[in-house]
């Protein structure tokens, strides 16, 4: 598995991570634990390093992560988040320095270390001043419990501010073949001040495996049921992509999720994809999504394939989409 430097901060992560979320939230029952752990483990035998939970996805979630990385600790990356209150984001968002010390020390002890590599704020707090919140993660640095600071779904103001008080490390957004939007602004920013991207759902919520169609039904509890782009009508529309995009997979040997992942990856060199699974044979599939090579040519056909096929739906409810910030 290569390696990627996140720009200037010197954070180190392989090509590939694995988003942890998916094994406890957001798609249906959550994995055994067990099966879980082996899987995490599995991933660092395949050369991933980066591990990216969150409070606001369960105790488990963290728990899980931490005793599945304890015999490696020191050779990957865990990256977690703060940002809303009491640790649901149904709750609303909190992120003041004394909730930030609070979350920091509960994540701590859940993940078994004595230091987090990587700590995002979730979500920008609108409340809170970013000079009190990068001032805060600031101290954290200071004290060892932290080595690098991010930022989930910030906008570029957000970014600027929190950057000027705590360099950030790595700025975490969704990205992928089904999400262009920072392209526009955000990705330019990071490269101007040096930001590593970490792209979340870099394959659409698994609509660019190829997998999802028509007549695909997702498990109850599935956030999938309530966003407008896995509506009946939009599913059907935008499987035209991912038709298309299969069409370059076949002439590379590959598949259209490492397809998708090695769009991101030629993007630019300081972007490292984050794509979720609970199953091992999806895993080596993501994987190998940083062995496919594509050249100009082929990134141009892409290019045109996504200019003649526009994606239908918002990727989030209108509700969802207040707490990001653009």
């Amino acid at each position: 598995m290569q390696k990627r430097q996140l720009g200037n901060s010197g954070l180190e992560v392989s090509a590939i991570g694995l988003g942890c979320m998916g094994l406890t939230f957001g798609y249906g029952p959550a994995t055994d634990k067990a099966e879980a752990i082996k899987l995490i483990r599995a991933a660092y035998e395949r050369g991933v390093t980066l591990f990216d939970t969150a409070e606001a996805y369960g105790q488990v979630n963290e728990e899980m992560v931490g005793e599945a990385v304890a015999p490696f600790r020191d050779q990957i990356v865990i990256a977690t988040k703060f940002g809303f209150k009491d640790g649901n984001a149904a709750a609303g968002l909190d992120s003041r320095p004394e909730r930030i010390r609070i979350v920091v020390e509960q994540s701590l002890k859940r993940l078994k270390t004595d230091y987090i590599d990587l700590f995002y704020q979730h979500r920008v707090d609108p409340n809170v001043p970013m000079e009190d919140v990068a001032g805060a993660v600031r101290d954290l640095i200071q004290e060892g419990k932290v080595k690098y600071f991010g930022m989930c779904e910030a906008g570029v103001k957000a970014i600027r501010d929190a950057h000027s008080v705590q360099p950030l490390s790595a700025l975490q957004s969704e990205y992928s073949m089904f999400t262009r939007e920072p392209e526009q602004v955000i990705i330019p920013t990071l490269e101007e001040l040096g930001i590593g991207f970490i792209p979340f759902s870099p394959l659409g919520k698994g609509f660019l495996t190829g997998k999802i169609d028509g007549n695909t039904a997702f498990a109850e509890g599935d956030v999938r049921n309530s966003l407008p782009r896995f509506a009946d009508e939009a599913r059907q529309a935008n499987h035209n992509l991912v038709t298309l995009i299969g069409e370059v997979a076949k002439r590379k040997q590959a598949t259209p999720a490492q397809i998708a992942l090695a769009w991101l990856l030629a993007k630019k060199p300081w972007i490292a994809p984050i794509p979720g699974t609970t199953k091992l044979h999806r895993l080596e599939e993501n994987v190998g999504g940083a062995t496919v090579e594509l050249t100009s040519a082929d990134l141009q056909e892409i290019a045109d394939v996504l200019a003649k096929v526009p994606v239908q739906g918002e990727r989030y409810t209108a509700a969802m989409m207040k707490s990001i910030n653009r």
